[in-house]
């Protein structure tokens, strides 16, 4: 089956979010603020780690300026944060401590921006091998329980756009792989990555960029890299 590894993956997402909310009961504050700002830390390291897979350093610049352009142009952020104040307002609780929209929006852009997202969607649409969405679960799911536990139930509900975005890519990969050469794939994973460093800077309260404005960049060294 094209999606088990996706619903495997967002599974793991719920479930490690469950999880967290759970444990978070039982954290002190102090606790919670340290560990957040220790995954953030661990976002970073990520994020620097994929940043140095790319060979073509124009291509990463040029997807990263062509791409804030489109995100900009389609308002990319403002849509993300207007469904996950929706979401808020349904599914939020009155007097929380956590935004259910910043747990949402935060966690759907780092696990849907990152190479494995990407590449074990592909695997998974074209040759039916799940084991990097697999691995990617796990790791989604460690996360979550961090995450869940700080930033609330808003984490497991962005189970829903990693579905439906890895969904389309696996269903779709029969149509992208004749452009997907090793070149382009490095570079899609280096760009993904700057993403996750945005993301992290964000998390650390050291910037604001809106990293879902960015998100189409990621998918730009498709076409780039057969001019560049």
């Amino acid at each position: 089956m094209i999606l088990t590894g996706t619903i495997v993956n967002s599974a793991a997402i719920v479930a490690g979010s469950i999880a967290g909310l759970l444990l978070g009961k039982f954290i002190p504050e102090r606790f919670s603020d340290a560990m957040e700002k220790g995954a953030a830390l661990c976002v970073l390291y990520i994020g620097v780690d994929g940043m140095l897979a790319g060979e073509n350093t124009l291509v990463a610049i040029l997807s990263i300026a062509i791409g804030a352009i489109l995100g900009e142009l389609l308002q990319l952020d403002e849509h993300m944060h207007q469904l996950g104040d929706w979401v808020e307002r349904k599914f939020g609780g009155k007097g929380s401590k956590t935004s259910l929209s910043e747990g949402f929006v935060t966690a759907s852009l780092l696990f849907c921006v990152g190479a494995m997202a990407i590449m074990g969607a592909l695997d998974s649409g074209l040759t039916g091998d799940h084991s990097t969405l697999y691995a990617k679960a796990l790791l989604d799911g460690i996360i979550s329980v961090v995450y869940a536990s700080t930033l609330g139930i808003g984490v497991a509900l962005s189970a829903i756009p990693i579905f439906i975005y890895q969904g389309a890519i696996a269903l779709g990969a029969s149509f992208l792989a004749p452009y997907l050469t090793e070149a382009v794939i490095l570079e899609m994973k280096c760009v993904g990555s700057i993403l996750i460093l945005g993301l992290s800077l964000n998390m650390l309260g050291l910037t604001k960029i809106k990293v879902m404005n960015y998100v189409p960049a990621v998918f730009l060294p498709i076409l780039l890299c057969r001019f560049l």
